[in-house]
C-alpha cells in the first residue's frame, strides 16, 4: 500500500492553457441536496466550481432555487419537476461528469430516479456519495449498473451497509469502481489492486458537509479530463491538505465545511 506524496502528486497535474475557455475545462453536474438539504447542494457545487471546472450545472428541487441562486451565483441551478426531492433523471448527454448523493435522501421516488439515472449514464465519468451509496445499499444489485472506474466515496458506516464484510480491496476489484473510503487516514482503492493511503487530514474535518466538498472536487476533477484514477488521488489530497491549512489557521475544533472550500 503506496503513500501519496506532493512530487507524484504534481506529476499528475494538468497545464491549465492559458487560451482555454469555459468549454475547454468542462461541465459538470451535481445531483444534490432534497428540500431542506440544500446546504449540501450549495457545499458539493461550490467546491466543485473552486476546482477548476469551467461551468457547473446543480439539478435539485425547485423549492432549493432561491437558495441555491443566491449562494452559488456561478452555477446553473436546474429544477428538478419535484419541489422536495430528486424524482427525475436527468440527460447527461451534455455532461462531461456527473455527481450524485448529498443530502438526496432516500424516499421510494428519489430511489427510483437514482436506478433509472445510472441506466442513462452509459460510461459517464461519475461520482457516488452519501445518499447514493445509502440507496445502493438498499438495491445492491444495482451496483452491477454502475459506469466502469466510479468512484465511490463512503464513509466506514456507509461502506459496510454497502458491501457487509467483504474487504475493500475485493470489492474494489469486484465491481470495477475506484473506492474512497473516507477516515483518518483515507484509503484509496483501486480495482486493479492498487491502493493508496492519504497521509494528509486532520480531526477537524470530521464535520458535517465535509464529504459533499470532496464529492464537488471530484466531480469538478473528472469534467476536466482527469481519469477516475488520477481524480481520486489529487482530489482526496486536496480536500486534506485544504483541510489541514484550516486546521493551521483556525484550529481542528474550529473548522467547517465551507472553509474547506475557501
Amino acid at each position: 500500500m503506496g503513500s501519496l506524496s506532493l512530487d507524484f502528486l504534481r506529476t499528475l497535474l494538468k497545464v491549465r492553457p492559458a487560451d482555454g475557455h469555459k468549454g475547454t475545462f468542462g461541465h459538470a453536474l451535481v445531483i444534490a441536496g432534497q428540500y431542506g438539504m440544500a446546504g449540501a447542494s450549495v457545499l458539493a457545487v461550490r467546491a466543485c466550481m473552486r476546482s477548476g471546472v469551467g461551468k457547473g450545472t446543480i439539478h435539485c428541487p425547485r423549492l432549493n432555487n432561491d437558495i441555491l441562486q443566491v449562494s452559488v451565483p456561478e452555477a446553473i441551478v436546474q429544477h428538478d419537476a419535484d419541489d422536495h426531492r430528486f424524482t427525475a433523471p436527468v440527460v447527461p448527454d451534455t455532461y462531461d461528469a456527473v455527481a450524485i448523493g448529498p443530502g438526496i435522501g432516500t424516499h421510494a421516488a428519489t430511489q427510483h430516479a437514482f436506478i433509472r439515472q445510472l441506466t442513462i449514464l452509459g460510461t459517464k465519468p461519475l461520482v457516488l456519495d452519501a445518499d447514493a451509496l445509502n440507496i445502493l445499499s438498499l438495491n445492491r444489485e444495482q451496483l452491477k449498473a454502475l459506469p466502469p472506474l466510479t468512484i465511490l466515496t463512503p464513509h466506514p458506516a456507509e461502506y459496510h451497509r454497502m458491501a457487509a464484510d467483504e474487504s475493500p480491496a475485493d470489492f474494489s476489484s469486484r465491481i470495477g469502481v475506484v473506492l474512497v473510503l473516507k477516515g483518518h487516514p483515507t484509503h484509496i482503492f483501486m480495482p486493479d489492486g492498487r491502493q493508496y493511503i492519504c497521509p494528509w487530514g486532520n480531526s477537524g474535518m470530521a464535520t458535517a458537509g465535509s464529504g459533499d466538498v470532496l464529492t464537488g472536487i471530484l466531480c469538478g476533477l473528472l469534467a476536466q479530463g482527469y481519469t477516475p484514477e488520477e481524480t481520486a488521488l489529487l482530489g482526496t489530497s486536496l480536500h486534506a491538505l485544504a483541510g489541514d491549512a484550516v486546521a493551521d489557521r483556525l484550529g481542528e475544533h474550529s473548522v467547517v465545511a465551507s472553509d474547506i472550500i475557501d
